[in-house]
């Protein structure tokens, strides 16, 4: 479809198109040089109805119109997953086989084939046919609890959690130790990636430190690392802007104490203890909203502080650190995050926009005979 290079240059992914995680999943296998077809259904639209070409989840792959009702279309889209080594896709519990694409045929066909398969609650359980959302699944781990202040309902967190980590890239983790396998012993198999699962997996460490009574109780705002820790959230600036504190690490929090001239003050004294939380949370809002960001920022940056400015999206692209590293690339005008992580010996091709342009089944699978 798209020759791209990167350590995943020649993996054949067949990607039935869907929302959210699963287009994500297959991204990440394209920037990393997959030669993924993306199987979408004729007249389907990205959600918010903005253009295609904005749709950067889809970016980096060519698309093929299936209806996957259609016998015809079904069958082409059969041929393809027969020579492919991944297929994902993402509809609920039981459409793949109401298709007449069951995972148990599709590997009968193709015995080394790996089946992805994306879904918010899992392939059982009882919630296995309800609809959600990144918010939903997040809630029912204990994830979407631990964020935000305690006197206010948690907060929408975006689609970050459960959606990109819980499920998107712990489908790329799956699908590539099933394809792993698969190439070892011939043998073929279902990766259940559950969303929900996934985002109580993101809380390991958190559920982790709750058994052992060290910082995570439960209250929302008030343990290490959701608020309650002086030294570990953000800060006003007399602009309006903010910086981001996480100076976690005794030595750190020293070197933070310097920079902003409170080195020996004894509100600082005690950086654990709990009881002094408050008031040192209080010193430093008085502290930092007496310059502003820019200010605070030529002053921390060049310190083991772990303290950085806040940026906006907009702001973020141009930061020195994200210039120097082209964490940001720019394709046909849009502004976008670079492939991530990084090959020494195999480096991703910059991607390609959400609309790189359709093929015919029959285009797709020449390509492929060879």
């Amino acid at each position: 479809m798209l020759d791209r290079n990167g350590p995943l240059r020649g993996v054949r992914v067949v990607e039935l198109a869907g929302l959210g995680p699963g287009p994500f999943a297959c991204m990440m296998l394209a920037d990393m040089g997959a030669d993924v077809v993306r199987v979408a259904r004729p007249g389907l639209k990205p959600l918010f109805g903005i253009d295609q070409k904005y749709n950067l989840y889809d970016r980096s792959r060519r698309t093929v119109e299936l209806n996957l009702r259609d016998p015809a279309d079904r069958d082409a889209a059969l041929a393809l997953i027969d020579r492919a080594e991944i297929v994902i896709e993402g509809y609920r519990p039981g459409v793949m086989e109401r298709l007449g694409l069951a995972p148990d045929m599709l590997i009968a066909r193709n015995p080394r084939l790996v089946v992805g398969r994306m879904t918010g609650w899992g392939q059982d359980g009882p919630l296995r046919d309800r609809a959600g959302h990144d918010i939903d699944y997040m809630a029912i781990s204990g994830a979407l609890w631990a964020i935000g202040p305690g006197d206010t309902p948690p907060p929408p967190p975006q689609n970050i959690v459960a959606d990109l980590a819980g499920g998107g890239m712990m489908m790329v983790a799956g699908v590539l130790a099933a394809l792993t396998h698969a190439r070892a012993t011939g043998q073929g198999q279902v990766v259940d990636t559950c969303m929900s699962d996934g985002a109580a997996l993101m809380m390991v460490m958190q559920y982790g430190m709750k058994a052992a009574g060290i910082g995570h109780d439960g209250a929302r705002g008030a343990d290490i690392l959701n608020g309650g820790a002086a030294w570990y959230r953000c800060y006003a600036t007399k602009d309006g802007g903010y910086i981001a504190v996480g100076a976690i690490e005794p030595q750190f929090f020293a070197t933070l104490l310097q920079a902003i001239g409170r080195e020996g003050d004894p509100v600082f004294a005690n950086q654990y203890g709990p009881n002094g939380q408050a008031a040192m949370h209080a010193a430093l809002e008085d502290i930092f909203v007496g310059k502003t960001r820019a200010e605070w920022a030529a002053i921390l940056e060049p310190l083991d502080a772990c303290a950085v400015p806040v940026l906006s999206m907009d702001e973020a692209p141009d930061h020195p650190h994200n210039r120097a590293r082209g964490t940001f690339v720019e394709t046909d005008g849009i502004v976008q995050p670079g492939p991530c992580p990084r090959f020494s010996a195999t480096p991703s091709d910059p991607p390609t926009h959400g609309d790189a342009g359709r093929v015919t089944a029959q285009e797709a699978l020449g390509r492929w005979a060879g």
